[in-house]
């Protein structure tokens, strides 16, 4: 039978991680990404747990590191900007990490990696997307934004937390119900400052009162990036809508007066920037992550804001789904289609499960202090758990560990390398 040719809507981690994999395999596979070329924006990202095996399993850990954002730890600092409390990057080895990861990468820097590993392998189109399609037969009949049409035998959404391929598959009102909202709001950008002589990549964590947070850290000598951190529903950022940048910046420089610290400064950074981006943090559910020869990937099927875990999930995901594909569709055959992405749900749902029952629990009180004396008391446990070298907020905060699921193998994955290797030789 011939490969089976497979159309992914989406060039960001998730969509490139999963070019990767069925390309490998030998599928005919073609991403449509909207953006006019590769993104290769976007702030510090990290893989943790079951993603660093995966990381691995690809075969590009080596140019990973390589690439990797030279993160040294992270320092808690109080409105004088006295350490508070320091946690150094985890060197564990396992996925198992702390605040700073060991795996810490710029994302345009592993899309990129990923990209150039399914060189030659995957087709790439930029500049359009996909504006509907229908089941046809044992396939999918998909018109893009730019007029073509055609058929593939299977259609995957890996288009982010704001699917339009979700709302496609499951209709418009479905689709935007799935997203969850956390009454979390952070505001992103870089800014120059040149480093200065003896300074450290270390980044500095800020609490301020009314549970406004600042978090700054270094990825280059010429650039920092600057985290606007809002843990609060607020009605300055509601009544603005996604995507005015201007009314966006107009309302963090609003809700971030009086804050303390460095922020006087950075609100100015911050209205002048040129790559400030908000997001809207939530968590993505759905009963079923496929629907015919349709499915969704990472954070369009099951984004988990605000875990610290996007990236992990959306490389094991992907990982799973061509796994299934592989094991249920040998030779191409399209008939195992829908088996291959029911058992990619069945598979993988236990972890995001258990990750997402984390998500939605609040918490202890301590964590989220809203005045200066609970800030105060945070300060105070940061600096025994720094002390005593306890990692105890990276438990809280990144929610890494699913207790009873493990990483499946997928013999026929690692063949495919082995064979790509064999060829390179």
């Amino acid at each position: 039978m011939p490969p089976l040719k497979i159309l992914i809507s989406g060039g960001g981690v998730a969509g490139t991680a999963l070019a990767f994999w069925l390309s490998k395999l030998g599928h005919s596979i073609t991403v449509v990404e909207h953006y006019s070329s590769l993104r290769t924006t976007g702030l510090q990202i990290d893989v943790r747990s079951h993603g660093v095996e995966v990381l691995r399993r690809m075969g590009i850990e080596q140019a990973f590191r390589e690439n990797a954002a030279p993160e040294e730890g992270m320092q808690f600092v109080d409105s004088k900007g006295r350490n508070r409390g320091y946690f150094g990057a985890a060197k564990t080895g396992d996925g198992n990490q702390g605040i700073t990861s060991e795996y810490e990468i710029m994302r345009g820097d592993l899309c990129r990696l990923i990209f150039d590993a399914t060189h030659g392998k995957a087709k790439y189109v930029f500049g359009t997307s996909v504006k509907g399609y229908r089941e046809v037969g044992k396939g999918v009949e998909v018109e893009l934004k730019n007029g073509q049409k055609e058929r593939y035998d299977l259609l995957v959404g890996a288009d982010g937390v704001w699917s339009s391929m979700r709302r496609l598959m499951v209709g418009d009102e479905a689709g935007k119900a799935a997203f969850h909202y956390k009454d979390e709001t952070n505001a992103y950008l870089t800014y120059k400052q040149p480093i200065e002589q003896g300074e450290r990549y270390i980044g500095h964590m800020y609490i301020g009162t009314d549970r406004r947070s600042i978090l700054i850290r270094r990825h280059s000598p010429e650039e920092l990036q600057l985290y606007l951190l809002l843990s609060r529903p607020d009605e300055k950022i509601a009544r603005v809508k996604r995507g005015d940048v201007e009314a966006e910046k107009k309302a963090f420089h609003e809700i971030y007066q009086g804050v303390g610290w460095k922020t006087d400064e950075l609100l100015e950074k911050m209205m002048a920037s040129e790559d400030f981006y908000c997001e809207r943090l939530g968590i993505v559910k759905m009963d079923s992550w496929w629907k015919g020869h349709v499915a969704l990937v990472g954070d369009a099927a099951y984004g988990p804001g605000g875990s610290g875990m996007g990236t992990t999930t959306a490389m094991v995901g992907a990982y799973i789904l061509a796994g299934e594909i592989d094991v249920h569709c040998k030779d191409g055959d399209v008939n195992g289609i829908q088996s291959a992405l029911a058992a990619y749900d069945a598979r993988f749902r236990p972890f995001m499960t258990k990750l997402q029952a984390g998500l939605e629990s609040e918490g202890p009180s301590w964590l989220f202090p809203t005045g200066a004396w609970g800030i105060e008391v945070l300060h105070w446990i940061v600096q025994l758990a720094s002390t005593l070298r306890l990692d105890l907020l990276a438990k809280y905060f990144m929610w890494e560990t699913a207790y009873g699921w493990e990483l499946p193998k997928y013999e026929g994955l690692e063949k495919a390398l082995e064979r790509e290797k064999g060829e390179g030789a």
